[in-house]
């Protein structure tokens, strides 16, 4: 069943389906970890119903495009309808497609790439399969999303994406040999003195060695998120 629910900030509305895997904070916190520059030209990857896409264009100004792709038609149907309810085609744009499968007219078209990517291995045999593809790597690995990035991606562009904390080795060394070093990384626990769960990154295409670790972030949901906030320091860091 659908429904429209209203966003976290800027009067923006989104179509959900009950029926999906639905989107969570994971998605809020990745949307909130970077902030536009002038002129952006951003994709969000493994889209779902365009979340993060969304909520990145609603918290920030100067953003020339936003382009979702998702390989669910479903989904990318659904994301094309909540751009044309709020009035956003002019700005959003969408593909059903594969990442494996994104064509030539988008070569480092984009100055910044979004992903919170399906990242669990294992399981799920018996889940309904369109929930499965969105948390499993079924039908895409990271070592292919990494692939997809390096060619979508303007040098000195940057990938902001979401995983596992228990997969932050094969996670950074992968972006590295993909060419996309990693610059910012935050931990994200579910209460204070937890044991992380979460690791925001962000990487550079072509980017210099060395890696700001920011102080873990508490996402306890049971007495509000607590969001990333900006400082004057990002804009170095991202270099």
């Amino acid at each position: 069943m659908e429904v429209v629910e209203e966003l976290l900030s800027g009067g923006l509305k989104i179509i959900q389906n009950t029926d999906y895997y639905r989107f969570t904070s994971d998605s809020v916190l990745l949307s909130r970890f970077v902030r536009a520059k002038k002129g952006e030209t951003v994709a969000d990857f493994c889209a779902g119903s365009g979340i993060v896409g969304l909520h990145f264009y609603a918290e920030n100004t100067g953003i020339s495009s936003v382009t979702l792709f998702e390989m669910q038609e479903e989904l990318a149907q659904m994301s094309a309808r909540t751009v044309a309810l709020n009035g956003l085609e002019d700005k959003f744009f969408v593909e059903n497609v594969r990442l494996q499968a994104i064509d030539g007219r988008y070569n480092e078209a984009f100055s910044l790439i979004f992903c919170n990517p399906p990242y669990e291995k294992g399981g799920f045999e018996n889940a309904d399969p369109k929930k499965a593809l969105c948390r499993k790597e079924l039908s895409l690995t990271f070592q292919e999303l990494c692939t997809a990035v390096k060619k979508c991606l303007r040098f000195g562009g940057r990938f902001a994406l979401v995983h596992r904390a228990d997969r932050i080795a094969e996670v950074l060394s992968t972006l590295c040999q993909n060419g996309l070093e990693p610059k910012k990384l935050q931990f994200v626990a579910g209460k204070e003195g937890d044991k992380p769960y979460l690791a925001l990154i962000v990487a550079v295409k072509g980017g210099k060695q060395g890696v700001d670790v920011l102080p873990t972030l508490v996402n306890d949901k049971s007495a509000g998120s607590t969001y990333p906030q900006e400082n004057a320091n990002e804009q170095r860091r991202e270099r």
